[in-house]
């Protein structure tokens, strides 16, 4: 499917942003969504708009199936071996965060380590971060090549006997870089740790087989790959979230309840107090039939041409210093970058007067930036709607940017 026909099943680009036609490269911070996806959710609150797994009646056993058969489409997306192993949650953020807390404080000790690396999303930081204070153990950084690439040989040094969980993120969402989690997850398990993923940037992008990758924990957030915000899911491999305790109680997940014990319901329920996101697990399960009709290896295909034309056009521009690697081959479809003496909200506040919708900050990494050794970047991302001449689009704004600030200055 051609580029140009999936950007007609999304409304939203439609349209002119200060007199422009927008141009949308900011799909790391969320992706816009196929009238598929709106259409299911519309469908539901029109239709039949119900909890689950409560009522026997007409409206509840359609809602139940639907949320249910969400989970199944997951399973089969990231290949998992099972829906008991499937626990919908509110994004990323709150699956790392589940494992940190609930599977962490049961196995993190005095003395024991944990290791991530610099490029990691604060939400793959704090959790650790705060389970290394609780529990007096060390928090530890696998160093990084120049190109912003784990040096591998690094990661071999700083995961030891004394390791207890391995967790980066599968793409960077600054760099592009796509992370070997199937060797890191090899290591890793070498040393008798768990390894965890922060999918939030694979998971949309490119093919994730869970068992292959030999993860124990995988997170996700559905807002980045088509579906709804508020929505995410958290793998995990079955022997691990049998021993875990929940870290929300209430109903829903609850087996029997007494007056001073209760029991807790099977897997994947026990994870899923209270009424779980409906809308947005049905939502989600509607885009990834979205995915699934283009294919995970067209869309990285798709990236890595539109990451190697934009890598090509952009290091033609003069003092613009792009950072990550730049093979194409080596990176998904993000691209972030400075130009010199320009602060990057002013990069960003140029474009969007052209229509050009990009962000800029530290995006969530600002280990990374010290690393980096700069304060903020701005960042094209790139998605399966946008085209080379989103691109082109984009390399004019930044010739009238420069052009913009040396006149001023």
């Amino acid at each position: 499917m051609r580029a140009s026909d999936v950007r007609k099943q999304f409304p939203i680009l439609d349209q002119e942003v200060n007199g422009h036609p927008l141009v949308y490269l900011d799909s790391a911070a969320t992706s816009q969504k196929p009238v598929q996806v709106i259409e299911a959710i519309d469908e539901y609150y029109r239709g039949y708009n119900s909890n689950v797994h409560r009522g026997v009646h007409t409206l509840g056993t359609r809602a139940t199936d639907k949320y249910e058969g969400a989970r199944e489409k997951v399973r089969r997306f990231i290949h998992a071996s099972s829906t008991e192993e499937i626990i919908f949650t509110r994004g990323t953020t709150t699956a790392i965060n589940t494992v940190a807390a609930s599977y962490g404080r049961a196995n993190v000790n005095q003395g024991d380590e944990i290791v991530i690396t610099y490029m990691e999303h604060h939400s793959n930081i704090i959790p650790w971060q705060q389970l290394a204070k609780e529990k007096g153990a060390e928090l530890k950084f696998i160093p990084l090549r120049e190109d912003g690439s784990i040096n591998m040989d690094e990661a071999k040094n700083t995961i030891t006997d004394k390791t207890k969980i391995v967790s980066t993120s599968h793409v960077s969402n600054v760099l592009g870089v796509i992370n070997p989690i199937k060797e890191l997850a090899a290591i890793a398990h070498s040393h008798g740790a768990v390894m965890v993923v922060d999918g939030a940037q694979g998971a949309p992008h490119m093919k994730v087989d869970v068992r292959d990758l030999d993860c124990d924990f995988y997170a996700l957030s559905g807002h980045k790959m088509c579906a709804p915000t508020g929505i995410g899911v958290l793998y995990g491999k079955k022997e691990h979230l049998e021993k875990m305790e929940p870290i929300e109680y209430g109903g829903e997940m609850i087996d029997f309840v007494g007056l001073y014990e209760s029991t807790w319901k099977e897997l994947p329920w026990k994870f899923e107090a209270g009424t779980p996101i409906i809308a947005g697990a049905i939502g989600l399960g509607a885009a990834i039939d979205f995915l699934n009709e283009i294919g995970s290896e067209a869309i990285l295909e798709h990236e890595h041409k539109l990451a190697a034309y934009a890598l090509e056009k952009m290091s033609e521009i003069e003092n613009l210093t792009i950072y990550g690697p730049l093979e194409a081959e080596k990176r998904a479809g993000v691209i972030t970058f400075n130009i010199e003496d320009v602060h990057p909200h002013d990069v960003a506040t140029v474009l969007d007067a052209e229509g050009i919708a990009v962000r800029a900050g530290h995006h969530c990494a600002q280990p990374l930036m010290k690393w980096l050794d700069v304060s903020a970047t701005a960042r094209a991302s790139f998605y399966i709607y946008n085209t080379e001449q989103d691109i082109d689009r984009l390399v004019e704004g930044l010739v009238k940017t420069k052009e913009y600030f040396t006149n001023v200055f």
